[in-house]
């Protein structure tokens, strides 16, 4: 098997493999099987379990990330340099909502894969996330141009916020969509988006933030 197809074929069994079962409950002998190659290519390829762990979210995030900069620099155009605070939001949580949620993906091997990255902890991951960060200070860059007079705390607890609620939307949507009896419609993903920007916007746009701020000040200074 050529170089090439083989890494591949590596690369897409174990990404399946892990969507569908996790990341505990698959071995390295269970992906080599489920790709035909033997011990050897995996370790040739990638060196451990948890450098092809690494490898397969790397490549997802990528392509994540990238969407969110460009919408944000298409925001940034359209304002002339100052995006407005939903145009950044909906830029920064847009293509994570889109990628896992909806009928286009069909809970594609893909979303799967990333839907089991948020919900299990495992350190080539965690590693990641608290390291690859400079596309969210971009974000954050964003912010204080378009909000001046916030706060920088009160921007990044926005910025976070509104990143948890994406998440934790997409991790729970079968629960939400059992406890809503449908009447949450999961597939709207343009209408997922549009909740949680909202709710993000007028938390950092509006007054209580600021109001919050000063309760935060004045107990630390107690």
């Amino acid at each position: 098997m050529p170089t090439d197809h083989t890494r591949s074929a590596i690369l897409s069994a174990a990404e399946r493999l892990y969507a569908d079962r996790g990341f505990a409950d698959v071995t390295l002998r269970d992906i080599v099987a489920a790709a035909d190659v033997n011990l050897a290519a995996v370790n040739y390829h990638f060196g451990s379990k948890d450098e092809l762990i690494a490898e397969l979210f790397v490549t997802r995030s990528l392509a994540t990330n990238r969407e969110r900069l460009n919408e944000l620099k298409e925001a940034e155009a359209v304002g002339g340099g100052r995006a407005d605070v939903e145009a950044i939001l909906r830029a920064l949580v847009g293509p994570t909502v889109r990628g896992c949620l909806g009928p286009n993906n069909e809970r594609s091997t893909a979303a799967r894969f990333m839907i089991r990255a948020s919900i299990e902890s495992v350190p080539p991951i965690r590693r990641i996330k608290n390291r690859e960060i400079d596309h969210l200070r971009k974000f954050s860059a964003a912010m204080r141009r378009s909000l001046p007079d916030r706060s920088e705390v009160d921007l990044y607890w926005g910025l976070h916020f509104a990143l948890a609620m994406a998440h934790q939307t997409i991790r729970d949507s079968e629960r939400l969509s059992k406890w809503s009896e449908g009447t949450c419609d999961l597939n709207d993903v343009e209408g997922i988006i549009d909740r949680v920007v909202a709710v993000s916007a007028m938390a950092l746009a509006g007054s209580e933030p600021a109001k919050a701020s000063a309760k935060l000040v004045a107990r630390e200074a107690r």
